[in-house]
């Protein structure tokens, strides 16, 4: 109505000028107003977007059947130290919603971690306020500890080609990577080019231009979705994949989302928490091109929202962990998560569960005896005791979650007593966190 208004008012000024203004002056009416037009009609279409937005939210999410734009991720708490340059006051997910709760969401994950790691950062062993030392960047950053989130975390600055690049090279044919995010300051003014760009590149460069990449480019906009978008480059030229998935992530954003990607050869698979949005069978079209990984984040200059990511776990394999099991007889995989200090099950580490369900539904004969590791932090009898209790978690999600028969499972842990690898070192930890599974 008041755009309506606004248009009459000007056209009633534009005809009175026509009326008592010289004919000399007439040319210089007019352009005011075709000026004063384009800019109603500009109201016009800002109006038409954002009722074309709603009515878009409304299909896209069909349950919610409101005009209510999406909450905000406000902050509720402050610093957690006193050095409030470093601390940002940030919401968490665990605010709104603990996805831990509910494994049943998940019981469908398909995604299976790579068993080799080769790169680990929780950013642990970083001073808050220094920037990571495993990272490079051409621009800036710091570890940041969150109100009411567990650990250190990594807050990406926004900038005009600023890459942040982990120290990694030479990446095998298949690998999975799985990083989680934090966000602080999405609303509906968040523009629509905001986004999160994870890039496989050829070069550890810190350019945008090299002559073979893929790059996935995540949303931040809450105005509306504009879903995850995904390209790929070789040899210096376009490699004729445009996608541009019908993702809804923005309620994901607000809610520490789980990011998790599988490169098998030339395939390329993306999953936000348990959903997954991409599989592109030939994605990469060059084997062994691809070697670097980069993140970068972009949004408006002065801008108020943050983004903040952690557990950054890059692991050789992830494709299919059932044959080993049938022709070996045993398994061990660091890809079953767990809370810290905790035997709740992280529900983005199902996809390997499923799997061993799988072979345990397929030979009804086969029994398991599932063992818990742990690293080497804490008193030895409550890591012994963790080990005990998060193998115990394991076979508890097989019988309520696949429905395998309790008496073909054993469980037990055996602490810190049996590492693998380093536990000085969170590569060497993350290595030692691990579960096997042994044919009895």
């Amino acid at each position: 109505m008041k755009t309506s208004l606004t248009f009459k008012y000007l056209l009633s000024i534009t005809l009175l000028g026509f009326i008592f203004i010289p004919t000399a002056n007439a040319q210089v009416w007019k352009r005011i107003q075709k000026s004063a037009e384009r800019t109603v009609e500009r109201k016009l279409e800002q109006k038409t977007e954002k009722e074309t937005g709603k009515m878009m939210d409304s299909i896209l999410d069909p349950k919610d059947t409101s005009s209510k734009k999406p909450t905000p991720n406000k902050p509720t708490h402050g610093p957690t130290s006193d050095d409030s340059s470093s601390q940002p006051n940030a919401s968490t997910a665990s605010q709104q919603k603990n996805v831990s709760d509910d494994l049943k969401v998940y019981s469908k994950f398909d995604f299976v971690p790579g068993d080799k790691i080769l790169f680990y950062d929780d950013f642990s062993q970083d001073f808050v306020g220094d920037f990571p030392s495993k990272w490079n960047t051409n621009g800036t950053g710091e570890v940041v500890k969150i109100n009411n989130v567990e650990g250190n975390w990594f807050e990406l600055k926004s900038g005009h080609n600023v890459f942040y690049v982990p120290d990694l090279k030479n990446l095998p044919e298949d690998y999975t990577i799985e990083f989680d995010v934090v966000t602080q300051g999405l609303d509906k003014d968040t523009s629509s080019s905001a986004y999160l760009k994870l890039i496989l590149s050829d070069s550890d460069k810190l350019t945008a231009s090299t002559a073979n990449y893929i790059q996935s480019s995540f949303s931040l906009c809450q105005y509306y979705s504009y879903g995850i978008r995904s390209t790929n480059f070789f040899k210096g030229k376009p490699g004729g994949i445009t996608s541009n998935a019908t993702a809804d992530i923005r309620k994901d954003l607000l809610n520490q989302p789980h990011i998790s990607i599988a490169v098998t050869k030339n395939r390329y698979r993306l999953w936000v928490n348990e959903k997954k949005y991409l599989d592109i069978p030939r994605m990469i079209e060059e084997l062994n091109f691809l070697n670097h990984i980069k993140l970068s984040v972009l949004y408006t200059k002065d801008s108020k929202e943050r983004i903040f990511i952690s557990n950054l776990r890059v692991a050789e394999g992830g494709e299919d962990l059932r044959r080993k099991l049938i022709s070996d007889g045993r398994i061990s995989t660091n890809g079953i998560l767990f809370n810290s200090g905790s035997s709740k099950i992280k529900p983005q580490s199902l996809g390997i569960i499923l799997q061993i369900s799988q072979v345990l539904q397929q030979d009804e004969n086969m029994k398991l005896n599932i063992v818990g590791h742990t690293d080497s932090d804490g008193n030895s009898d409550a890591n012994l005791k963790l080990s005990k209790e998060r193998a115990l978690a394991v076979k508890d999600a097989l019988i309520n979650l696949y429905n395998i028969p309790e008496n073909r499972l054993q469980s037990d842990g055996k602490g810190a007593n049996s590492p693998v690898a380093d536990n000085s070192t969170p590569d060497g930890k993350a290595q030692n966190r691990r579960v096997e599974f042994i044919t009895l």
